[in-house]
């Protein structure tokens, strides 16, 4: 039987009641995962360990030494490292390898006595908007089995809108938290830059990378976010900036001012998309929420500066996977140079093949100036863009996807297209600035809508206050 509660709050005090049992919970989570096979969402599911920390959770909360997210039911995406667990990054490059320490944001989350059930599936070194670039097969929706959950973290969005876990790890480089988020109808938290260490996620993109929690509400996302984050001297590049108690917040009685960037609602946006967010806007002008238009300029540059920095990113971070070290190592070859061909041929799939190929290609001699120095300009030009809209407003208000959920195998071999979908989400990685999908409604297909806002650097304490009385005003 299902235990009933709204977020981890409520569940921590039914667990301290004695209302039900944090061993039976996860036994309801474990047979549940069982029964969804068919939906792919985990690589690999750590049943007994699982048991074996609620047993243990359990004494803590009836003693009174637990921790703050202590019963909580979490997957992580297979690209985080977990001590002596496999760290595959859903690639046959990976597929035997077994991390030795664990990430930075997934020990936060043990130390205080969340329960980490699996390790969720994802597209290849998390490169894909779908899910299909797996090596252990594609990820299907729960709201519609022939579509596909989005990417690249496709697998921790399943997982809890299938009601697997109560919430889950996921990691943004260009839109992999709040896209599958909003095809899958629950709430992505992508933080600032900076704000969460690191340290353990196995890299992309080390300047746009960012480790994110996926929940079904925003309470569940502030707590595992203010858990997450903090300096960590085993990351030089998180802030050191102090953390605010975000699971303290609340949706804040006071006039807020939202821009509504003209550029993300043109076309190639989904009408009934359109249609939705411009009704929620149309509600919330009842309540001390104002709306003022903005305009992002150099928003049309997004997608081509994104994949010209991420590829060239990609090119050189997994340039280490030659099969000296660890990882796969081809079988048959003749020379130094044959093992490195055939370890990388045989390893990679094809879409980490393409982007490596691209990146190597914009950081080669002759085209770096005309490519990546270019697209470096253009970041910039884009995070101004931000600044000046956010001397206007507190935040802004976009769509968080063109279109709903796509049929699986519609895109995969136009890879163009596929980019496209990141056409809204790109730009925060870019500009290094907090975003939030929130689930807004259904289409005609009974597909999810989402709705992103978006917040300056380090106002995560902002952009949640805001989403939640949204939420509670709009429901």
């Amino acid at each position: 039987m299902k235990p009933i509660y709204l977020n981890h709050r409520e569940k921590l005090h039914k667990l301290i009641s004695g209302e039900f049992s944090l061993i039976d919970n996860v036994s309801y989570f474990l047979e549940k995962i069982e029964k969804n096979k068919h939906l792919n969402t985990f690589n690999f599911v750590f049943e007994k360990e699982a048991l074996i920390q609620a047993e243990i959770i359990q004494d803590k909360i009836k003693n009174g030494t637990n921790g703050k997210l202590a019963g909580m039911v979490i997957g992580i995406k297979d690209v985080l490292s977990l001590t002596d667990n496999p760290t595959t990054c859903s690639s046959n490059m990976l597929k035997n390898f077994n991390a030795i320490y664990t990430a930075t944001a997934v020990q936060k989350l043990i130390d205080e006595d969340a329960i980490i059930i699996g390790k969720t599936n994802c597209d290849e070194f998390a490169m894909g908007s779908s899910n299909e670039n797996s090596a252990f097969g594609t990820v299907l929706n729960p709201n519609d089995n022939t579509r596909v959950p989005g990417g690249s973290s496709g697998g921790s969005a399943a997982a809890v809108s299938a009601g697997l876990c109560d919430a889950a790890l996921g990691t943004d480089t260009g839109g992999s938290i709040r896209q599958p988020a909003s095809f899958c109808g629950v709430y992505g938290l992508k933080p600032t830059y900076g704000r969460v260490s690191r340290f353990g996620l196995t890299a992309f993109a080390s300047s746009f990378d960012c480790i994110g929690p996926f929940a079904n509400n925003i309470n569940d996302l502030s707590i595992i976010l203010e858990v997450m984050s903090g300096k960590d001297d085993k990351d030089s590049t998180s802030s050191d900036k102090s953390v605010p108690a975000f699971s303290s917040l609340s949706g804040k009685e006071e006039t807020i001012k939202i821009g509504i960037a003209k550029e993300y609602f043109g076309e190639g946006l989904d009408e009934e998309i359109d249609a939705s967010i411009k009704n929620v806007i149309k509600k919330l002008k009842d309540y001390k929420i104002e709306f003022e238009e903005v305009s992002m300029p150099h928003t049309e540059y997004t997608i081509a500066a994104y994949y010209i920095l991420t590829t060239a990113e990609a090119s050189s971070n997994l340039a280490r996977y030659d099969g000296t070290r660890f990882g796969h190592r081809a079988k048959e070859y003749q020379s130094l140079v044959d093992m490195y061909e055939n370890t990388r041929s045989e390893g990679f799939g094809k879409e980490v093949k393409r982007r490596i190929m691209l990146g190597t290609y914009v950081l080669s001699a002759g085209y770096y100036d005309a490519y990546y120095r270019k697209a470096q300009k253009v970041r910039s030009l884009i995070k101004d863009d931000f600044d000046k809209a956010f001397e206007k407003v507190d935040l802004i208000l976009t769509p968080t996807t063109p279109t709903t959920a796509f049929p699986i195998g519609a895109k995969i071999d136009d890879p163009l297209t596929m980019y496209l979908n990141d056409i809204y989400t790109t730009s925060a990685n870019l500009a290094g600035i907090p975003g939030i999908n929130i689930p807004i409604g259904k289409d005609k297909k009974g597909l999810p809508i989402g709705m992103q806002l978006l917040a300056n650097q380090f106002e995560e304490e902002k952009l949640l206050s805001t989403a939640q009385l949204i939420v509670e005003r709009f429901s």
